[in-house]
């Protein structure tokens, strides 16, 4: 009878996992429902065993490096989860962000960098630290590095990255609102740091792509482009002074202290996108 149970119940967990799947691949890598707003990724494996493909969904954190970190907790159980004895056999995986779908080599940490990093995630979420309270085993802590590169994939809209980074920018506000309530006057955790760290490079490195080669480019054959262009390249350096202002904050700032300037930035940045995409995006037959 326990049996039966046993596989009907992986049966249930099973379609669960898939529609989750089946809807981060058709929403650019959002999901409804008890994973709503989450950081999430697709980790396909190699089967140890039968060497066929596995994907997993699973939360992820960016790391200081070309790196993202992913965590073996299966809930606290005593067992590491597949994917991650997949993964010791065959460390080449796929990594898909809702935006790119790369490859990545896996690393497993060890010793003190794992411990190390492994209290920065605990004190960004402690549930890391009930679910290894809750088990024998040590959670394995995974960094994952990009090894392929290249350009965008050809279906990438400006509105995905645009939401993508307005996704991300909702996340790191209601972290830092979260790291606020607590009253404390000590800086912002290492984690939440690295988050916004993290989104202030991305953000600088688009919008340098976007005046760099996406503006000319729709100059030389839109010239009545001309003053939308000069306004928003002019977002650009205002963002992106606002960018240094709060990284300069990140150091040693109280959260309470970093929330007033990240809501200046978060608002800036949703005027300027919205008249972008208002501008440009019937021109990009997006």
């Amino acid at each position: 009878m326990s049996f039966l149970f046993s596989q009907k119940a992986e049966r249930t967990l099973n379609s669960f996992t898939q529609q989750i799947i089946e809807e981060f691949r058709a929403n650019a890598g959002r999901v409804g429902g008890p994973f709503d707003g989450a950081r999430l990724l697709l980790l396909t494996t190699t089967g140890a065993r039968s060497g066929k493909p596995h994907t997993a969904v699973l939360g992820y954190y960016p790391d200081t490096s070309d790196r993202i970190l992913i965590v073996g907790s299966a809930g606290g159980g005593p067992k590491h989860p597949d994917w991650y004895h997949n993964l010791l056999a065959n460390p080449r995986v796929t990594v898909e962000d809702g935006l790119h779908t790369y490859q990545a080599d896996a690393v497993v940490l060890r010793d003190a960098e794992r411990d190390e990093i492994f209290d920065r995630l605990v004190e960004a979420d402690p549930g890391w630290g009930k679910y290894q309270a809750d088990t024998t085993r040590i959670l394995p802590v995974v960094a994952l590095t990009a090894a392929t590169t290249g350009p965008p994939p050809a279906t990438l809209t400006l509105r995905m990255i645009h939401d993508a980074f307005r996704h991300e920018l909702t996340l790191i506000r209601k972290e830092v609102v979260t790291a606020a309530s607590t009253g404390t006057t000590a800086g912002l955790g290492a984690q939440l740091r690295i988050n916004c760290l993290k989104v202030c490079q991305g953000l600088h490195f688009h919008h340098t792509r976007e005046s760099g080669g996406l503006f000319p480019a729709l100059l030389a054959t839109n010239p009545d482009l001309a003053g939308t262009i000069e306004r928003l390249d002019q977002e650009h350096a205002q963002i992106a002074t606002l960018l240094e202002e709060l990284q300069t904050l990140l150091t040693n700032t109280s959260a309470l202290d970093v929330l007033p300037r990240l809501d200046t930035l978060i608002e800036a940045l949703n005027h300027h996108l919205d008249y972008e995409e208002d501008q440009l995006l019937p021109l990009l037959g997006q």
